[in-house]
This record gives C-alpha cells, sequence and structure tokens, in this order.
C-alpha cells in the first residue's frame, strides 16, 4: 500500500515529491544563458546573460525581467496572462516554440530560447521555486 501511495506521488507531479537537490544540479545546463541573483544583488548562481535573470521567476507574469530585451511573443504571452507556475514552466522548457505557438495558437511565433529540456524540469521547476520567494504556495497555481 505504501509503495503504490509513492508511485501514485511520483507520477503525480506534486511539488513536495519534487528533489530541489536534483533541480539545483539540473539547472547547470541553464546556466549558460541564466543567472540567479536576488533583488539585492546576491549572486545565487553566476551565469549568463543572454536569458533573463530567474530570481523569483515562479509565479511571475511573462517576459516582465525589467531591461531584459525579451522576444515579441513571451512579451506577448505575459500580456494575455502566462505566469509562471508548474504546468507552464515545465511544458515551455521542453519546447519553447511549441508551447508559445499553441499558447498564442499561432504557428508562425519565434522563440528566443532555443533549449530543451528533455528531463528533470519538474526538478528545475523545484529549485527555482526555492529560489521564488514570492512563489505561490500549497494549492495556489499562480495563474
Amino acid at each position: 500500500m505504501i509503495a503504490t501511495a509513492a508511485m501514485m506521488l511520483a507520477g503525480s507531479g506534486a511539488a513536495f515529491a519534487q528533489d530541489v537537490e536534483a533541480g539545483e544540479r539540473e539547472f547547470n545546463k541553464c546556466k549558460s544563458c541564466h543567472m540567479i541573483v536576488a533583488e539585492d544583488g546576491t549572486e545565487i548562481v553566476r551565469g549568463g546573460r543572454t536569458g533573463p535573470n530567474l530570481w523569483n521567476v515562479i509565479g511571475r507574469q511573462a517576459g516582465t525581467v525589467e531591461d531584459f530585451r525579451y522576444g515579441d511573443a513571451i512579451v506577448e504571452a505575459g500580456e494575455q496572462g502566462l505566469v509562471w507556475n508548474e504546468e507552464t514552466f515545465t511544458a515551455y522548457v521542453q519546447d519553447p516554440k511549441g508551447f508559445l505557438a499553441e499558447y498564442l495558437d499561432d504557428s508562425s511565433v519565434r522563440s528566443k530560447m532555443s533549449f530543451r529540456l528533455r528531463s528533470g524540469m519538474e526538478d528545475v521547476y523545484a529549485y527555482l521555486a526555492s529560489v521564488s520567494p514570492d512563489a505561490p504556495t500549497g494549492d495556489d497555481t499562480g495563474s
């Protein structure tokens, strides 16, 4: 019975079943383009500047980091209500262009993010939630 419950939790994507430490390790693939720097300037992860700073990304409207030059599609998606929660984040990082095309119902959209995260996206989400003090908690999805 316990094994069955554990298997169900592992397959459910529940936030408490995710591994923050594994997500931190998996984030190494992301840091060539993204940094994580707190509002006070504390550098959590030294990374690239090709992508926006991912400090406090969970629960944030897409395309809204001040002074970052986003592509038109991600800004439009944010203006249409795209907020980074577990569902949207994990879908986006698996196929950014495909996600935006579906979200905006426009197959011609472009995404500046070309990298696709093939696995570990739930753990990366958990890690980013851990460095997102404004992230929704509990059953709140942030949308």
